[in-house]
């Protein structure tokens, strides 16, 4: 859609409330009274009110008025523009519990390989670790119904489990050195949900965070993290914003504000029903003098951009990756008494330089990404697409570009070297997760007593693990070709590695360490080098 066709629009939410009070005044009034005028309609919705009425009075079959309003409003919607929704009740909990830093549930994480539920995480103090459950176990039943090797969509099983606090729910579960049956009666209770992923030392200066999404929770999880990661000698931070989509607009200013001095644009937002509002650094922010580098990628969007942006507009660190989603719109939502709920866009927001970084309108909006692999900007910085007349000055007079998306400082193309058939082939059936349950399977004690790295790396070093993970895709009918595996071995293993590791009581402290060894992005940001690759 356009911007002069968005200019026509009312506020959506008239939309709304006059299809809800249509759709009452037509169950009451009398069949014969409920013609409107079209044209002495107040209303710019008239013929929308025209249409249902009609519809109401003369469709062949009486119509179900909550389906009709429930299947409509989601392309009403969309006709705005592509971040403007509706949620039916269900998916707007489920959207506020991704957000709001807790879900109500069991408390455990795990994987589905072979069609079963294994845990690789109970979370401490949940109500599963009170019951007894342990990573590796098999669940095998919920309530009595049975959810291993029947097919059964991950999201019903997730239902299954999660439920009200204070609720009981019995998880039966196999479980190593038992054939039988085991089940442990659990009740719900309140489970937090991370934002930040991980944060460890690279080394014996950088520190590292993983921020999977601006949650409300999220800058008192981050500053916890800079405090311990700053404990131990942290000098400079490698933010890590890859595949974050966003979230609380408030979180990604009290994040940019830790970094910026007083009086430092943060982001600017503006919309015909929004005037403009300025949101600037108060200087009290505790890492003024903190070095950092970010990563991005394409899964980079809206509130990871505002903080990318207001780095990079600040010139006050380093954006490492490849362009950024392209999401520079504001949405803000509305609730209605029945649970459901609209997130309307109601303005555009711009980083400190002046850029409106949304990228166009298309019938193909979300493919777009697969676009920038085929045309090439996914490995060549030259391939980006770059709109001289959206070029902006940093506060150092660095250019920089609007149009689509935070353009890295630094561009870093996406690694390709060990991708190979082999590879591709042991993903898309999951030969790495299903081969690192299996070696719990059979190893889940030492797995478990898997206390330090230095009791882990004893463990896996006398595994096996190449011969034992070949002979397993053998097992399941893939085999590499010549050269495939000396392409792929290196990569496969470090991730077949972490994999285990992420099994043992370090869980994710374990897994990240030894997955980021052949992560070329982070190497790159660690050194800060990348030899004709800036972006100027």
């Amino acid at each position: 859609m356009n911007e002069n066709n968005f200019n026509k629009l009312r506020p959506i939410l008239w939309v709304i409330t006059i299809v809800l009070a249509v759709c009452c005044i037509l169950r009451a009034w009398p069949r014969n009274n409920n013609r409107i005028d079209i044209k002495s309609s107040d209303s710019d919705w008239g013929k929308l009110m025209l249409v249902l009425e009609s519809v109401d009075k003369n469709y062949v079959d009486e119509v179900d008025h909550d389906k009709f309003i429930e299947d409509i409003l989601p392309d009403v919607m969309r006709e705005l523009d592509p971040h403007s929704v509706y949620l039916p009740p269900e998916e707007l909990k489920e959207a506020e519990e991704s957000l709001g830093g807790g879900f109500e549930g069991i408390g455990i994480q795990f994987n589905v390989p072979n069609d079963t539920v294994v845990v690789n995480s109970v979370i401490t103090g949940g109500p599963s670790e009170k019951a007894g459950l342990r990573v590796g176990d098999k669940v095998v039943q919920v309530d009595g119904r049975v959810i291993a090797g029947v097919k059964m969509p991950q999201d019903t099983m997730i239902s299954l489990m999660r439920g009200p606090k204070g609720t009981r729910v019995i998880i039966s579960v196999l479980r190593h050195g038992s054939d039988e049956l085991i089940p442990f009666v659990i009740t719900r209770d309140k489970i937090p949900v991370n934002s930040v992923d991980v944060s460890f030392m690279l080394n014996d200066t950088t520190g590292y965070i993983k921020l999977s999404k601006f949650a409300r929770t999220t800058y008192a999880e981050f500053i916890k993290a800079m405090d311990k990661l700053r404990g131990q000698g942290m000098k400079r931070l490698v933010f890590d914003l890859r595949d974050n989509t966003g979230g609380y607009l408030d979180q990604a200013m009290l994040l940019s504000n830790e970094f910026l001095d007083k009086g430092a644009m943060i982001v600017y937002m503006e919309g015909k029903a929004r005037p403009r509002t300025d949101l600037r650094a108060d200087g009290r922010g505790k890492n003024q003098d903190m070095d950092i580098a970010v990563l991005i990628n394409s899964g980079s969007a809206s509130a990871s951009e505002i903080f990318a942006g207001a780095v990079q507009d600040n010139d006050r660190g380093t954006i490492y990756g490849v362009r950024s989603f392209g999401k520079g719109l504001v949405q803000e939502p509305v609730y209605f008494s029945d649970g459901s709920g609209i997130r309307l866009t109601v303005a555009r927001y711009y980083t400190p330089a002046g850029r409106c970084i949304q990228k166009p309108y298309s019938d193909d909006y979300e493919m777009e990404i697969f676009e920038r692999y085929n045309s090439g900007e996914m490995f060549s910085a030259d391939s980006i697409k770059l709109d001289d007349a959206t070029e902006y000055k940093t506060v150092g007079g660095r250019t920089v570009y609007g149009g689509g998306g935070i353009v890295p400082d630094v561009f870093v193309p996406v690694d390709t070297v060990g991708v190979t058939n082999f590879y591709v082939n042991c993903n898309r059936l999951g030969l790495q997760i299903k081969y690192a349950s299996d070696v719990l399977d059979k190893n889940t004690k030492a797995v478990t007593a898997a206390r330090d790295m230095a009791a882990f790396d004893a463990f896996i070093n006398n595994l096996g693990v190449e011969q034992g993970f070949l002979k397993f895709a053998a097992e399941n009918n893939v085999t590499p070709a010549e050269g495939e595996w000396e392409r792929s071995r290196d990569y496969m293993l470090t991730q077949i590695r972490a994999l285990i590791a992420r099994y043992t009581p370090m869980g994710d402290e374990a897994f990240y360490p030894i997955y980021l060894q052949t992560d070329k992005l982070v190497q790159i940001a660690v050194e800060n080098e990348a030899p004709d690759a800036r972006i100027d």
